[in-house]
């Protein structure tokens, strides 16, 4: 190669290269879109909005989930706070049922030997006496007494009473 050769190469080689990156993109096909600026970013733009649009998304689902974890363990708290509520709710009300029955067949009992005395006397002496006892109590021992017991009662007690007993009986009050 000659010399004159050699320099006419050296200066051609940048001029080649300066057409590729600069002249030749735009007598290539779809240079146009390459050249105008809003058009040569915009896919990019647009892929870069959607990524950064669908990274916000996926944030604040993930915060959404963060929250709803959150809640869905304050309600189970919560949910076993109220079971051990109701434990504790319906151990007290067994044991006041079982006060209750207690009382209940004490309090019969005691009416039981009343009744026995009251039967053991004279039915004056008894009527007597159960006419100064207060009404409710007096209607609670005719009902817990045998018929025969009452029969023999009833003519010596007040007659209001008596009918009262009688009235409360049939109604079923």
């Amino acid at each position: 190669m000659t010399m004159k050769k050699v320099l006419l190469m050296g200066m051609l080689i940048p001029v080649v290269l300066f057409c590729r990156t600069e002249i030749a993109p735009s007598i290539l096909p779809g240079a146009a879109m390459a050249q105008t600026p809003a058009a040569g970013n915009t896919p990019v733009r647009v892929e870069a909005n959607e990524a950064a649009a669908l990274e916000k998304q996926r944030q604040q689902l993930m915060e959404k989930e963060a929250a709803l974890k959150a809640k869905e363990e304050e309600l189970k708290k919560l949910a076993a706070g109220l079971e051990s509520r109701i434990k504790e709710l319906n151990s007290a009300r067994k044991s006041m049922e079982g006060s209750l029955q207690t009382r209940k067949k004490q309090e019969n009992e005691r009416y039981k030997k009343m009744i026995k005395v009251y039967k053991a006397l004279k039915p004056e002496e008894a009527g007597r006496l159960m006419d100064k006892l207060e009404e409710p109590l007096v209607i609670e021992m005719l009902n817990q007494m045998d018929q025969k017991t009452a029969v023999k009662l009833i003519p010596y007690l007040k007659q209001p009473r008596v009918l009262k007993w009688t009235r409360e009986n049939l109604l079923g009050g």
